[in-house]
């Protein structure tokens, strides 16, 4: 019984050994593709498992940013899945010296079409090396504002707050200006004007402005709230609270909007007329038709 599966085994690689097409000395085969297929995707898989282990483990106690981590972590990644290609062509078979033909017809194809795609792979290396954005990071591209997710060598995935993932490609973030709202770290700083009639007590306003900011749970004592006097308006005067915060930076229209709210009401509380446009009409007299004077 174990005679004729080990033949029809035999019988199988016989036809999987059968050549389909030669490549320079080197003869392609059903069989050479199941290799390199199988061998291939063990390499990507135990790749991707080796740059978990380096960044959850093994360089943990020696480099405590997450983001630099999966920095390294990619590198690495990128370094084993080249070289373990090299090696698997070469334990299959395959002469290395016919990969200048491929250079070249790739280069071709460089040429003609992917110049994005090796735009975009080179960019994504550049920002693994030099770290504009990571992971975390509370970034603006464009009109793109949200949380990077995933920084990839090809594009990187930004998560709005409507939690739509947006997918901007990498060479984006090398060409154009990008605001990072917490490269240095998560405290940021919100401006919100009010305006108020010329009327109004305005050290009574400062102090009512300092107020709200102190009442807010978000608005960090460190460094301090400040209220500046902006603008002398055409219909009032704009008052602007300076408030640090670091908990609500990734939801900065929540964040103004709670200010404003309190503001509202602590005006309403203490009588501070928050002003309407206002307009001058001029009526000039003249005359109509008949010599007539008219309003």
């Amino acid at each position: 019984m174990m005679q004729d599966v080990f033949e029809f085994l035999r019988s199988i690689k016989k036809y999987l050994e059968i050549p389909i097409v030669k490549f320079g000395t080197t003869e392609i085969t059903l069989w050479f593709f199941l290799y390199f297929i199988v061998f291939v995707f063990l390499l990507f898989f135990l790749s991707a498992k080796f740059k978990k282990l380096l960044v959850r483990k093994m360089l943990v106690p020696y480099i405590s940013d997450i983001g630099v981590r999966q920095s390294i972590g990619s590198i690495v990644r990128y370094v084993i899945v080249i070289i373990g290609i090299i090696v698997i062509a070469q334990a299959s078979g395959i002469d290395l010296s016919t990969l200048t033909i491929l250079a070249g017809a790739l280069g071709v194809g460089i040429g003609f079409g992917l110049q994005n795609i090796t735009n975009n792979f080179v960019s994504g290396i550049v920002i693994l090396f030099e770290r504009p954005i990571k992971e975390g990071d509370r970034i603006e591209v464009g009109n793109t504002l949200g949380r990077v997710i995933k920084v990839a060598a090809r594009a990187t995935t930004i998560l709005t707050n409507d939690n739509i993932a947006i997918i901007v490609p990498n060479s984006e973030f090398i060409s154009s200006r990008v605001i990072n709202w917490s490269y240095n770290d998560d405290k940021v700083r919100f401006k919100i004007p009010v305006s108020v009639s010329y009327n109004s007590d305005i050290p009574k306003v400062r102090e009512l402005l300092l107020e709200v900011a102190a009442e807010n749970k978000d608005v960090l004592d460190q460094p301090p709230p400040n209220v500046r006097l902006s603008e002398f308006g055409d219909n009032g005067i704009t008052m602007t609270l300076l408030a640090w915060t670091s908990a609500l930076m990734h939801f900065q229209g929540r964040f103004k909007s709670d200010i404003n709210f309190a503001i509202y009401k602590k005006f309403k509380e203490h009588n501070i007329e928050i002003p309407f446009p206002q307009r001058d009409l001029h009526i000039r007299s003249g005359l109509n038709d008949s010599g007539e004077a008219v309003e």
